[in-house]
């Protein structure tokens, strides 16, 4: 059997249960909304195993299928030994959770006319059964010695309390409040509402009460997931070193920044860049102005120099959240190109402005040159297998590269001001800051003296959150939700910072070799699809360390 026929059978076999995988063979005719039943997860895993076992029995792949065999064979392990753990269903996390995927789906629903409406409609009327199927995978994975941490418990039931609060986004009844009047509508936006209120009171008091107050996963668990989100194995021990260094060396290069804007310190240069009125937006329509017109500066400046960007899916579109958290996603173009690609903003709680010279580098990370042309770049290229366009998701490829882009824009001149260079090393800052923050706290690893952070010595979740702070520059709310993240996606947060490493290495070493192009091997690079770490530094450089 060859290595396409396997991920064929694959992707039939997933398609009942996974959208994704539907819409990858071309068919949307069950709709976006996920399956999460005990089920659905069990078909999963075992569709996943029988395509390993046949690409285990198949032997060495043909060379034009040497990289979608590698894909494959690492994706489906990890995948695999995400599920062993137990983490794949009992994820409660403050983002990116099969709860969220629910939410979600109303993101990237057009509803423009009556028959889009009706389908809104139809996918409303499907979120108490999705919602039921997720209780359930939660009670079957408790049974099995599963369970996720209070911490994580609480604030999904929160997160959801509030996006069906009256007082809160309301989100389903705000979302049909201009809709014409189609059947089913009004009802189905009741039953959302009511359903995942039914979701938070079962969180609250059956899965909450028994839910464990210690919140770091530990040594072994944490090398499965690492090895999973990085597609790689790494050395723990190095990787927290390097975010150590990492932290020392921007801190040096930030305050060489603030010293040519003139001020004594960093702190001192962000809060005067925070105060600029140029720099503050606040007025949905000034944000949603902004930040699309930031998009297409970078896509007109890129498109055709450094990058190609495929015309079917070239500029992406940015839209407001009703959500209000403070955070900016990318959701990536439906398989047919139907629905541009998406950034997602979620303007903060309580009205607070953003800073333009903050989130320019969060632009780049989400649009281009990051997630978005990555992404659109692997969806159109023709020779990749419609997994590899549409499911092959490695944290460590895909957010390394958006993180390397960030700094691939100072490179290019896209930043505009010495500001947003500060932004930039700010943004940096923060990855490095996850590394030793997420080990730290998993691990329960030593805190090195005189790191310029803390004078503590081990850790905790409130040191976490100064130490982020003290990073990032961001507000304590904002370090709380992502010190609250590491610990319900444990490893994670190495991806960035570890991933961006990785896509540099790989490019130092092919740009030893004669006749390098950076064009060339970005585009390169990025038409190979996503790839483990591992299998990315073999195919780019033929090395296969582990």
């Amino acid at each position: 059997m060859s290595v396409r026929t396997i991920a064929d059978t694959l992707l039939r076999e997933l398609a009942g249960v996974d959208p994704t995988a539907a819409q990858a063979l071309g068919d949307d005719s069950a709709g976006p909304m996920p399956a999460l039943s005990p089920a659905a997860f069990d078909t999963r895993r075992a569709a996943q195993q029988r395509a390993l076992r046949s690409l285990a029995a198949a032997g060495p792949p043909a060379p034009a299928d040497a990289v979608l065999a590698a894909a494959l064979t690492e994706r489906l392990s990890s995948d695999i030994a995400l599920d062993e753990t137990g983490f794949t269903r009992s994820l409660l996390a403050p983002l990116a959770t099969p709860v969220h995927q629910v939410r979600e789906v109303f993101d990237n629903l057009p509803h423009e006319n009556r028959q889009q409406w009706e389908r809104v409609a139809s996918c409303l009327g499907q979120v108490p059964q999705a919602l039921a199927d997720y209780t359930e995978t939660l009670r079957s994975a408790a049974a099995a010695g599963h369970r996720v941490a209070a911490r994580q418990v609480s604030g999904a039931a929160a997160q959801c309390a509030q996006w069906v609060s009256p007082t809160g986004d309301d989100f389903y009844r705000r979302l049909i409040a201009d809709a014409p009047d189609v059947p089913g509508l009004a009802g189905g936006a009741s039953a959302a509402t009511d359903a995942t209120g039914r979701f938070v009171d079962f969180l609250r008091t059956e899965l909450l009460p028994a839910a464990p107050q210690h919140d770091a996963v530990g040594q072994q668990r944490y090398s499965v997931t690492a090895r999973a989100f990085l597609g790689d194995v790494v050395d723990l021990a190095d990787t927290y070193e390097f975010g150590w260094h990492e932290l020392a060396r921007l801190t040096d290069e930030m305050t060489a920044v603030a010293k040519d804007l003139r001020f004594s310190s960093i702190e001192e240069a962000a809060a005067a860049l925070d105060a600029d009125p140029d720099q503050q937006l606040a007025d949905p329509d000034q944000l949603l102005g902004w930040l699309q017109g930031r998009v297409d500066e970078v896509t007109d400046a890129i498109d055709g120099t450094h990058f190609d960007l495929p015309p079917a899916a070239r500029r992406a579109e940015c839209r407001l959240s009703a959500a209000a958290s403070g955070v900016m996603y990318y959701a990536q173009p439906d398989a047919a190109f139907t629905r541009p690609g998406r950034i997602w903003w979620a303007p903060r709680a309580g009205g607070e402005p953003s800073f333009a010279w903050r989130e320019v580098t969060t632009v780049h990370h989400e649009g281009a040159p990051g997630h978005h042309l990555q992404i659109a770049v692997a969806m159109a290229e023709p020779d990749l297998h419609p997994w590899q366009r549409s499911m092959a998701h490695v944290h460590g490829y895909v957010e390394g590269w958006a993180h390397y882009a960030e700094r691939l824009c100072d490179e290019l001149g896209l930043l505009r001001t010495p500001g947003e260079r500060l932004g930039m090393l700010y943004g940096q800052r923060w990855r490095a800051a996850r590394i030793v923050i997420d080990m730290g706290l998993h691990l329960g690893l030593p805190i090195p003296a005189g790191n310029g952070f803390t004078e503590a010595t081990e850790w905790t979740p409130e040191l976490g959150v100064a130490v982020l702070r003290a990073a990032s520059g961001c507000d304590e709310a904002s370090a709380r939700f992502e010190v609250d993240r590491y610990f319900g996606w444990p490893a994670q947060a190495l991806a960035f910072r570890v991933g961006a490493r990785l896509w540099r290495q790989v490019r130092e070493t092919a740009e030893s070799r004669p006749g390098f192009d950076l064009r060339a091997f970005h585009m390169d690079a990025l038409r190979l699809g996503p790839l483990g770490l591992g299998p990315l530094r073999q195919a780019l450089i033929g090395d296969s360390r582990g």
